[in-house]
């Protein structure tokens, strides 16, 4: 058997996310089809992140196996060639070594958030970004995510439907620019609770809005509750950027 690890980009609109589901389209069930079609194997891809319906990817990882011996070049091709007309691309293909794996061996995830903070609804970026109209005070949003740096309990800023042995996650970087009007938030960490960056994301919107003081979020974590925390940003707004191995 081989192995291969691709490095995989889409747009996550319309698909209901990474994994396999018994009655929609997923972005796995895609790549995997597409892969039946030219080697004539039932493969299955192992994913870095399993990304939620509507979030996006430039970097998202994932490896097979497969007995049929092809350069990795043609892999990419053959995949990009029949996974038409869904907006999933393979960018870059590879052989690895069998003790690799996609999910396990990851050192690090980085995810960006990105927001549009304007009056005006959006028209180009809609479907890409989240849309605040409400001015946002970056400096206090900053302030808040200073408190997040670091090893804590993130039960508050956890789905329910979590399937995470232990709350318990270290967060490396959160860093937050502003351009113009697009606001990013971008955080780094070696594994994430599910929803933990549209989580935080959302608390941090409410902080900017000065709904919260930014040492509010000491006591959100504090709570371990959900319900102390802000609301869930959208989906659309978050994209998987690259992994460290």
């Amino acid at each position: 058997m081989n192995r291969y690890k691709l490095t995989i980009e889409y747009d996550g609109t319309g698909l209901v996310g990474w994994q396999r589901q018994s009655d929609a389209m997923s972005i796995q069930q895609c790549i995997e089809e597409s892969i039946e079609k030219f080697s004539g194997e039932n493969v299955r891809l192992h994913v870095a992140g399993r990304t939620d319906a509507g979030v996006h990817a430039f970097g998202q990882v994932a490896h097979f196996d497969m007995q049929k011996i092809m350069p990795p070049l043609k892999v990419m091709g053959a995949i990009n060639q029949h996974i038409r007309p869904n907006k999933i691309v393979v960018v870059d293909c590879e052989n690895v070594n069998k003790d690799f794996h996609a999910r396990f061996s990851a050192k690090k995830r980085y995810y960006v958030y990105r927001i549009i903070n304007r009056r005006a609804p959006l028209a180009i970026e809609e479907g890409r970004a989240w849309f605040v109209p409400v001015e946002l005070d970056i400096d206090k949003m900053k302030e808040a995510a200073s408190y997040l740096i670091g090893q804590h309990d993130f039960t508050s800023f956890r789905d329910s439907q979590c399937q995470s042995n232990s709350p318990i996650k270290t967060l490396d970087e959160i860093r937050i620019e502003k351009n113009g009007e697009l606001i990013r938030i971008s955080v780094s960490a070696q594994s994430f609770l599910h929803h933990m960056v549209r989580n935080i994301t959302g608390t941090l919107k409410l902080i900017g809005e000065g709904k919260w003081q930014p040492e509010y979020i000491k006591e959100i974590i504090a709570s371990k509750n959900r319900c102390a925390a802000g609301p869930t940003a959208p989906a659309y707004g978050l994209y998987f950027i690259k992994v460290d191995y």
